[in-house]
């Protein structure tokens, strides 16, 4: 089986390939065209349709080790996909493996070196099977990830909670937000900081061009997203692992912001002080109508993390200090009338807000439930489905990272495959 195994995960990767070969016992083509191969049908009681027709998923075979037949169909369907994968014909739309690996890889060296998103192959819009098609040169992994991303997203669409009414000036669901994170102080902490000022602006217009073109309907609001309590690799003086961003740091990402008409964004990573310890300093810069708030439940060493040293886990908030921040955040919108606030809160593993459903937005805040994880495209789409979608709150985000998600070779994902993804993104944060 571990050789089996071995040739459908490398088949995953490849580009797909359909067959169609006459067997003793019956294979038909099947409907997975996203999968490497579409030879999934072998006659067996098991896998009978209503319709008398027979399907059989090859992948199913790795969880089913006792049944011999079903063992007996593994090698058949190994044999066919020998036979169609050694020089493949690429489908339409879609490219060979070799030729998969060296355009993703030149993408990742053209990022690198240009220090924008790359402008990926252009791609049909759908698959054979009706689902949104990914750009060329994505892995069949992708594909697969994606369309069940998508399933998952309509599938919520009458069950999706409406939240309150947002009161007026609210930002969402009205404009998208396009944000540039990080800190000027780290090179490593996100785009705002690794790059000299004049070229970071720069490639944010242009990440903003590309939102615009990609959705005329939706204007872009951009913003710039500033870690203003930063967890820290030492205690400090006051032993609680964290140091706040001084002033002049935060006037001047505020400054960046003003320049193209968007707005700032102020992050807590409150590390083993509290919300309720640093929602305070940050509270006279929340005043200003422009000026929004992330939380960091990374970075929060509390609950079942307390007391761990930051990054040495994935800390832990609970519904209840997100509310706290929602009521503060009400309060302040309605003594100073202000529009409403939007609140990001980091996410990317279902622990880090174990009980998310419990959290309650008002008509003064908005609060965006932000897939904050890093990797290949088919972990981000299976991570938006199973830590955003399945666990609705009210609107959704979505983070890309220019290194850590092309590091393996991977085009950063654009506008338009983003776009395809239900609920629709209200914010797009770069890293």
């Amino acid at each position: 089986m571990r050789g089996w195994r071995n040739v459908l995960r490398r088949a995953r990767e490849s580009t797909a390939c359909v067959c169609s070969v006459p067997a003793a016992r019956g294979l038909v083509r099947g409907g997975y065209g996203y999968l490497p191969f579409s030879v999934n049908c072998i006659t067996s009681p098991h896998h009978r349709r209503r319709d008398g027709t027979t399907s059989y998923d090859p992948f199913r075979i790795m969880s089913v080790k006792s049944d011999r037949s079903h063992r007996g169909a593994a090698a058949l369907a190994l044999a066919v996909l020998v036979s169609c994968s050694s020089d493949p014909a690429p489908a339409a739309g879609t490219a060979s493996a070799a030729g998969s690996t060296a355009a993703t890889g030149a993408a990742g060296t053209a990022q690198a070196s240009a220090n924008v998103s790359p402008a990926a192959p252009a791609a049909r819009d759908t698959m054979p099977n009706g689902m949104p098609a990914l750009n060329a040169g994505r892995k069949v992994r992708d594909q697969t990830s994606y369309a069940a991303a998508i399933r998952a997203g309509r599938a919520t669409r009458d069950s999706w909670p409406a939240g309150p009414a947002p009161a007026p000036g609210a930002l969402l669901p009205g404009r998208r937000i396009i944000a540039y994170y990080g800190n000027p102080h780290s090179k490593k902490m996100g785009v705002i900081g690794e790059y000299e000022e004049s070229q970071m602006l720069a490639m944010w217009d242009r990440t903003v061009g590309e939102w615009n073109a990609a959705d005329p309907a939706t204007p872009v609001m951009p913003a710039i997203h500033l870690v203003a309590t930063i967890a820290q690799g030492a205690p400090g003086s006051d032993g609680m692992w964290r140091r706040r961003e001084d002033a002049s740091m935060i006037e001047k990402t505020y400054a960046w912001a003003k320049s193209r008409k968007g707005v700032l964004f102020l992050d807590i990573q409150a590390s083993h002080s509290t919300l309720q310890q640093e929602l305070p300093a940050l509270m006279p810069y929340l005043e200003r109508p422009d000026v929004h708030l992330g939380v960091d439940p990374e970075f929060y060493m509390h609950h079942e993390k307390e007391g761990v040293r930051p990054s040495a886990k994935i800390g832990m908030m609970m519904a209840s200090d997100i509310n706290y921040v929602i009521q503060a955040l009400d309060k302040l919108v309605r003594e100073k009338q202000l529009p409403p606030k939007v609140l990001v809160v980091h996410r990317f593993t279902r622990k880090m807000v174990p009980d998310a459903e419990n959290i309650r937005p008002t008509a003064n805040v908005q609060v965006v439930m932000h897939m904050d994880g890093w990797g290949p495209p088919w972990l981000k789409f299976d991570s938006y489905r199973d830590y955003i979608v399945t666990r609705p709150v009210q609107f959704t985000g979505f983070k890309l990272f220019y290194h850590n998600d092309t590091k393996a070779g991977d085009a950063l994902l654009a506008p338009r495959e983003l776009l395809q993804l239900r609920p629709g993104l209200s914010y797009i944060q770069y890293q």
